[in-house]
C-alpha cells in the first residue's frame, strides 16, 4: 500500500504526499543524507496514515494541488490525524497545504487573498523577532499557493509575508508550519511550472521565466535555510544517529 524501501534499523521519517508523482525533494534528499530512511504514504491514494509515530523520528507533510477546505475524506482524515504528532509531541513539518491542514485542525481559518493575489514565485520575507531568535531566514522564497492561513491560538509566528502575512509558525515545541516551498529542486520547479502554467495567469504570479530567471539568485539561501532547519527541526534524532555510526 505505501513505500517502505529501505526501511530497516535506520530511524524512520514518515513523509506524508499528496500526488502519484510527487516527491519529498530536497527535504527527502537531507533527511536520507542525515542517516533517516523515508517512509512515504499517499492518502490520496488510499495509502493508511500509522496510528501513532511511536516507531517513526518525525513527520513531514507537503503540499498538493487539493485545499485544505476540501470536503474529500482524505482531507478529514489527514487533518484529524495530526492530533498524533500532536499528542505525541513529535517533531511535525508541515509544507503549504501541510501547514494549512495544521492551521486547519488547530481551529485557524485558511482562505482565499481578499483580492483573489496568489503567491507564485519567489516572494519577500519577513521574520519576526522570535524567527530571527530562532535561526537566520532568507529574503526571498520560492511559492505555489492562491490561499493562506490564520495565525492559530497558540501558535508563535516566525515570519511574515508582504501579500499573504502568515508565511511560518511554530506550535508547541516540536511542530513547524510554512507556506513556501523550501524543498523545491530544479526539476521539481520545471515540472510545476509546465503542469500548473495555467496558474501564472493568476493576479500576482510571476511567470516562468522570472521562476527560471531568479532560481540561481535566491535558491542557495533557501537551501541554506532549510539545512539549517532542519538540524533544530530533527537534530536530536540526527545527533543520535551519527554517534551510533
Amino acid at each position: 500500500m505505501h513505500s517502505t524501501e529501505n526501511i530497516g534499523q535506520k530511524p524512520k521519517i514518515l513523509i506524508i504526499l499528496h500526488q502519484e508523482n510527487s516527491t519529498p525533494g530536497r527535504v527527502g534528499q537531507m533527511l536520507v543524507e542525515r542517516g533517516f530512511t523515508l517512509d512515504i504514504r499517499r492518502p490520496p491514494l488510499g495509502h493508511p496514515l500509522p496510528d501513532t509515530l511511536e516507531h517513526h523520528a518525525g513527520a513531514v507533510m507537503f503540499g498538493g494541488p487539493m485545499s485544505a477546505n476540501d470536503k474529500e475524506e482524505h482531507v478529514k482524515r489527514e487533518t484529524d490525524w495530526l492530533a498524533i504528532p500532536l499528542r505525541e509531541e513529535k517533531p511535525f513539518f508541515g509544507i503549504c497545504l501541510g501547514a494549512q491542514n495544521l492551521v486547519r485542525h488547530l481551529g485557524g481559518n485558511v482562505t482565499l487573498h481578499p483580492d483573489e493575489q496568489v503567491e507564485i514565485g519567489y516572494y519577500p520575507l519577513h521574520p519576526t523577532p522570535a524567527g530571527e531568535a530562532m535561526m537566520s531566514w532568507p529574503k526571498m522564497v520560492y511559492q505555489w499557493h492562491r490561499e493562506g492561513f490564520e495565525l492559530p491560538a497558540g501558535a508563535e509566528l516566525l515570519a511574515r509575508g508582504e501579500v499573504f502575512e502568515n508565511q511560518a509558525f511554530r506550535y508547541g515545541k516540536n511542530a513547524f508550519a510554512v507556506q513556501f516551498h523550501a524543498e523545491l529542486t530544479l526539476a521539481m520547479m520545471h515540472r510545476w511550472t509546465v503542469k500548473g502554467a495555467y496558474r501564472m495567469q493568476s493576479p500576482g504570479a510571476q511567470n516562468k521565466a522570472q521562476h527560471i530567471a531568479q532560481r540561481p539568485i535566491y535558491d542557495p539561501a533557501i537551501k541554506q535555510w532549510l539545512c539549517d532547519f532542519l538540524d533544530i527541526w530533527i537534530g536530536d534524532a540526527s545527533q543520535a544517529i551519527k554517534k551510533a555510526a
